[in-house]
């Protein structure tokens, strides 16, 4: 695996972890850490990945946004801090896009465009101890390029109040709002982690790549009335593919799919 400077970047088989690892300023990101976040992102989807975890080092799982880098792009002109904010959005939507299932597991705060990770990923479990504030308006700015993401997660007036009022709030309230899914003790992140990992990996491969493109396209790109050709055809397609030939097969027959013979 590739060695950087402000990531871990780890195989475990199947599964891809990708550690923030600033803990000494709480994994906050800066333009270097977005580079590195991208370039592991498109190594995984590059490679034989099933799924993709995203975790923090140290106290925390994301401050946000490295108040020295901040500062220092406060002095460039407009051109200069766009091409910079293009960075963060490009890489949002390659944790939202990603091909296979992405995993956030959480502890600590998570901060301004933390939160935009959290809320790009398909499953959020997090520690019981962890916090979540969309703080930019404190400061005079707006969560502008994770908003997309976080009001997907949480709904408008979720969003309204949230990013309006910089409160912060604990990880039940979250789960209340629909920005995680699953709140745990501490000793049982690993378990919850396991089981649900196991659910995703029973998925056949290809059907979780094209599930998770069409749920994409089906909230993003198609209209009502595109969306029940599309799908028909999409189906039609899965129903006669190698792997869905596989899945329906061994179905009938009672026996596991060839993508679970070791599970």
């Amino acid at each position: 695996m590739k060695n950087y400077k402000t990531i871990n970047f780890i195989r475990e088989g199947g599964i891809y972890f990708i550690v923030l690892n600033r803990p000494e300023i709480h994994n906050a990101f800066d333009d270097l850490m977005i580079e590195e976040l991208i370039d592991a992102i498109d190594t995984a989807e590059t490679e034989d990945c099933r799924l993709l975890a995203f975790k923090g080092n140290g106290e925390s799982f994301c401050a946000g946004a490295d108040l020295n880098w901040m500062k220092k792009m406060a002095q460039y002109d407009y051109n200069t801090n766009l091409e910079d904010s293009k960075k963060l959005s490009k890489l949002i939507d390659k944790i939202y896009s990603f091909a296979k299932p992405t995993i956030a597991l959480v502890h600590g705060a998570v901060i301004g465009g933390g939160n935009g990770i959290v809320a790009a990923c398909d499953l959020v479990i997090a520690e019981e101890n962890s916090f979540f504030v969309l703080s930019e308006v404190k400061i005079g700015l707006a969560p502008a390029v994770i908003s997309p993401y976080v009001i997907k997660r949480i709904g408008e007036f979720n969003a309204r109040y949230l990013m309006l009022s910089g409160k912060r709030i604990d990880a039940f309230e979250a789960n209340k709002m629909g920005l995680v899914n699953l709140v745990v003790k501490q000793n049982e992140v690993d378990k919850v982690y396991k089981e649900n990992v196991e659910l995703f990996l029973r998925s056949a491969p290809e059907a979780v790549k094209i599930c998770k493109k069409l749920i994409r396209d089906i909230v993003n790109v198609y209209s009502y009335e595109e969306a029940g050709n599309i799908t028909a055809k999409i189906i039609a397609e899965m129903r006669v593919s190698p792997e869905g030939q596989e899945g329906m097969n061994s179905f009938l027959e009672k026996r596991k799919p060839s993508w679970r013979k070791n599970k």
